[in-house]
C-alpha cells in the first residue's frame, strides 16, 4: 500500500466511510461529494494505480468488482429504473485518485455522453 493513497486509508479504517459493502477482494463505500443520489465507489483491497495498468493476473480481480458492483446494485434497488458504472483513468479521464476503482451512479436520469 502506498503511504499517501486515500483509498488504502479507507479500506484500512484510517479514514472512515460509509461503508456499502465488503468482502475478501473489494469494499464499497458512498462518495462524499456525490454526482447523483446513489454514487459509490467500489475499490478492490489491492492497490492497483490505474485498469490500463493492469493485466491477466488481474482478471478474476476486475469479476469480483464487477459482481460487487451487481449486488449493491440491488440492494440499492437501481436495477430496474437504471445505472451507470465509471471507470476514470488517468488525468484527461478525469481520474483523482490513482487506485482503480469503479463509481456507481444512479437515481436519477444520466445525460449522455457524460462529461
Amino acid at each position: 500500500m502506498p503511504n499517501d493513497c486515500l483509498f488504502c486509508k479507507i479500506i484500512s479504517g484510517e479514514i472512515p466511510s460509509k461503508e456499502v459493502y465488503s468482502d475478501d477482494h473489494v469494499y464499497a463505500f458512498y462518495d462524499i461529494n456525490p454526482a447523483a443520489p446513489a454514487h459509490v465507489l467500489v475499490v478492490p483491497r489491492k492497490h492497483l494505480s490505474a485498469v490500463n495498468d493492469q493485466s491477466e493476473e488481474h482478471e478474476a480481480l476486475f469479476g469480483a468488482l464487477i459482481v460487487a458492483a451487481n449486488k449493491i446494485v440491488g440492494r440499492l434497488g437501481l436495477e430496474k429504473s437504471g445505472f451507470r458504472y465509471v471507470v476514470n483513468t488517468g488525468g484527461d479521464g478525469g481520474q483523482t485518485v490513482f487506485h482503480l476503482h469503479l463509481h456507481i451512479l444512479g437515481g436519477r436520469p444520466l445525460g449522455w455522453p457524460p462529461g
